[in-house]
């Protein structure tokens, strides 16, 4: 009786077909929210599509997600490049009108926020995995419930996120037919390390951000260990298959930092990586200051997210399972405890470490330089816009690191103090307000995930402004194209405005107006005046005049050659 499957409108068939490869039968879409409804039936459901040349039979298939797993489906011919939609014995009578449709008992409940879909062969294979999570959508109003996501390109199924997005249908799905968004999407881009752990003092995990191929006699010789031990033996990790799972000869040593190199492992799609390294180890417990708070978003742009943003200033390496971000509730208690990962995950001395509840917000704002060092948390505590405190403790509740910001902290001069983040000066330096900066305009005023734009590096030096190079010639040949107007700083918070005048003292270009600077930097010339409109060549004056806000003011005069080739 479990082996039984009611197929609507479509006779069973009961014979045998060769055993299908992983990825002949693709998830190809889901309907994991389907309220409030807006054309569609409101029940879960997800759809197959058959990519092989070949018919598949779905006897004693399963469908499983994170918690559960279905029972066997009945017999059911799946056509080459055709559909099916799978759901509940309930949902069935209203979803047999847009298509074929098999019901199977126990249709796992799909979590509306983020879930993992599998679909199993009658031997537990899994034929094809999907993790979303609401980000999917690509839309705040569709991830509210009543669309569904579709695949954008179903001979790409390995990739993730980037192939997958909201329906464009007015129904709200296409169960049954050809999606809406359906197009290319060729996989062009190679695997990405994202992080590491230790499962044990012999086991290391390394998680990628999409699915690998899977010859494990290959991948032995893609990873490299130092210094010793030796690494033993190499797999892939089930279900989703984008980890990778390392076991050693011998046992790692409490204390030490080992350097972990990958190269080369490819996609299923053949595409192959490049070569990363990152640091392993024995995780040891934080002390207070050895991670620290370095960067604050508590006022984000609109449609923005908060950040925040860590630094591990130690020489070890600490599981961030073990570390929470919280704030202090009314009474001055910590509260609203938020853990930055659910699994073990290594945070390597010298690395910085942005936490959000939207990555993908932070990098339409922002530029992220590794996307893998903004990394996405269920919920962040709140962080008001006027003032409040960010807390950070260990799995025991031991203080590690407390920043009491104020929008007061930002730089006085500035007119618009939304999107705009407090950086840590000096990460040696205490969490008060003297160490704290806006970040600069030239860093788009933040930095997340990377090293701060108002970093101290050069103590006690000078303000300093060069012009590279002295001779440019901008005619889009690829050879000094554009002029930069380079500068260092002896703290933050410098205010800089930089005209460029003719050689007979006529104003051509207002090029920075009360830009805030970082530490060091530069700003670019592009040969056109205000008017974008290319300047003949000859002999340019370029002023720089900054200033901050302790009332220091400097006053730079540079002339600048603009080349014109015949």
């Amino acid at each position: 009786a479990d082996l039984a499957g009611n197929v609507a409108g479509v006779m069973s068939i009961p014979f045998l077909f060769r055993l299908p490869q992983r990825y002949d039968v693709v998830i190809d879409e889901i309907m994991a929210d389907p309220t409030p409804g807006v054309g569609l039936p409101a029940y879960e459901w997800i759809e197959l599509r058959n990519i092989s040349p070949s018919p598949v039979n779905l006897r004693n298939w399963r469908i499983a997600d994170a918690s559960d797993t279905s029972a066997s489906m009945g017999d059911f011919l799946l056509e080459p490049d055709s559909f099916l939609i799978v759901c509940s014995a309930s949902a069935g009578q209203y979803l047999s009108v847009f298509g074929k449709t098999l019901t199977v008992a126990g249709f796992p409940a799909l979590n509306n926020d983020k879930d993992r879909i599998l679909l199993l062969d009658p031997n537990g294979e899994v034929i094809h995995g999907v993790a979303y999570n609401d980000s999917w959508y690509q839309s705040v109003a569709k991830k509210d419930g009543g669309w569904s996501l579709e695949m954008i390109d179903h001979f790409a199924p390995c990739v993730a996120e980037k192939n997958w997005k909201a329906s464009d249908d007015p129904r709200g799905g296409t169960p049954g037919k050809i999606n809406s968004i359906d197009g290319n999407n060729t996989d062009s881009d190679p695997p990405r390390l994202l992080y590491a752990s230790l499962f044990s003092d012999t086991t290391i995990i390394l998680v990628f951000d999409e699915p690998l191929s899977q010859d494990n006699e290959q991948l032995l010789s893609r990873f490299m260990l130092q210094p010793s031990p030796q690494i033993a033996a190499v797999s892939l990790v089930p279900p989703l298959f984008d980890s990778v799972k390392l076991v050693t000869r011998n046992q790692l040593v409490a204390g030490e930092v080992y350097s972990l190199t990958v190269s080369g492992v490819t996609d299923c799609a053949g595409n192959a990586g490049i070569s990363q390294t990152v640091k392993i180890g024995v995780p040891q417990p934080p002390v207070p200051l050895d991670i620290v708070i370095n960067e604050i978003l508590f006022n984000p742009p609109p449609g923005g997210s908060d950040y925040v943003e860590l630094y591990n200033r130690s020489d070890k390496l600490i599981d961030l399972k073990e570390l929470f971000i919280a704030n202090r509730n009314s009474a001055g208690e910590v509260a609203s405890l938020s853990q930055l990962s659910p699994v073990t995950r290594l945070f390597a001395p010298g690395e910085f470490l942005a936490f959000t509840t939207d990555p993908v917000s932070v990098a339409r704002y922002f530029t992220v330089l590794d996307p893998a060092a903004v990394i996405k948390v269920n919920k962040l505590p709140s962080l008001p816009d006027d003032k409040g405190n960010v807390v950070l403790v260990d799995g025991l509740g031991t203080l590690l690191d407390e920043v009491a910001y104020s929008q007061k902290w930002h730089f006085p001069l500035l007119t618009n103090r939304e999107g705009v983040s407090l950086e840590r000066s000096d990460v040696n330096g205490s969490s008060q307000q003297s160490n704290f900066h806006s970040a600069a305009t030239t860093a788009g005023y933040g930095t997340p995930g990377y090293k701060n734009s108002q970093e101290r590096l050069i103590p006690n030096s000078t303000t300093r402004i060069t012009i590279v190079p002295p001779v440019f010639s901008p005619d889009n040949d690829g050879i000094d194209d554009f002029a930069e107007i380079r500068y260092e700083f002896p703290s933050p918070g410098y205010v800089a405005n930089i005209t460029l005048f003719s050689a007979n003292g006529r104003p051509v270009r207002f090029l920075q107006k009360n830009a805030l600077s970082g530490i060091s930097g530069y700003y670019r010339w592009d040969g056109l005046d205000d008017q974008q409109q290319p300047l003949s060549q000859g002999i340019y004056v370029i002023v720089v005049d900054v200033f901050n806000a302790e009332g220091k003011t400097e006053h730079f005069k540079k002339t600048i050659v603009l080349a014109r080739r015949q």
